[in-house]
């Protein structure tokens, strides 16, 4: 229960020669669920598509470790296939290719065709991946995704992003089914970081570790609840003024 499936250290990374993360520490445990907080701009998902190793994302000093191994010479379909699982915000459409083929590629799960009946996606099969798409059908592809490809870290950006409460809920549902949610903590194996600008995903997935995103690195950790409670009253702002304070104390 203690292995830690992901470990970040010291991680500097630019975006066309620009420092996006200035320098953050990481450890996401086997069966933990961690939400990132963060105002736009901040570099939450610049992190995400870093772990990922995505095409124009730079790591300029620090490490990555996926199960202790160091990623830095890996590809990004070797990375996935450690066991790591991205949901992204905009997805990109790929013509030619349709939700089934596509599924059929990746699927490793044994009861998919029942999570594509409650992800609502039996008609979208036979079309082209994300082509046409609505915002909410965006996402519960993104989400029927990884539940096909079943990875031990889930790396979910902003899965309430541009989608109506009911959506939300459905995609959500999936979410802790992945997550193994029914199951005893000790006894799950997945984990995940959901990055989330709004907080309204934790109505209804429950978190155990909440991180704010500031400036290109994490600026405090605490319980996920308590920091939106904190961020809905004062906003990121406040989030600011109290680290100054805790600076101006020590």
């Amino acid at each position: 229960m203690d292995r830690a499936l992901l470990e970040i250290v010291d991680l500097h990374v630019s975006v066309a020669g620009k420092e996006i993360i200035k320098g953050m520490d990481l450890q996401v445990k086997q069966g933990e669920v961690h939400v990132i907080f963060g105002p736009n701009g901040s570099g939450k998902s610049t992190l995400l598509n870093a772990v990922m190793h995505l095409p124009g994302y730079t790591v300029d000093r620090g490490e990555i470790r996926v199960k202790s191994q160091n990623i830095a010479e890996m590809t990004t379909d070797e990375i996935a296939n450690l066991g790591i699982g991205m949901s992204f915000q905009h997805p990109p459409k790929i013509k030619g290719v349709t939700l089934r083929n596509f599924l059929g590629a990746i699927n490793r799960s044994e009861d998919l065709d029942e999570v594509i009946g409650e992800l609502s996606m039996d008609t979208f099969m036979e079309r082209e991946l994300n082509v046409g798409f609505s915002g909410g059908e965006l996402k519960r592809a993104e989400v029927l995704k990884l539940y096909a490809q079943s990875p031990d870290l889930l790396l979910i950006d902003e899965p309430e992003s541009g989608v109506d409460i009911e959506n939300i809920a459905i995609i959500s549902q999936a979410i802790n089914k992945i997550l193994q949610k029914e199951t005893p903590m000790k006894l799950r194996e997945r984990s995940a970081i959901i990055i989330t600008h709004t907080g309204h995903i934790l109505n209804y997935i429950h978190t155990d570790i909440g991180h704010v995103f500031m400036d290109g690195t994490i600026v405090c950790t605490g319980n996920p609840q308590a920091i939106m409670d904190d961020i809905k009253k004062g906003g990121f702002s406040g989030c600011t003024s109290c680290i100054r304070q805790q600076k101006d104390q020590r």
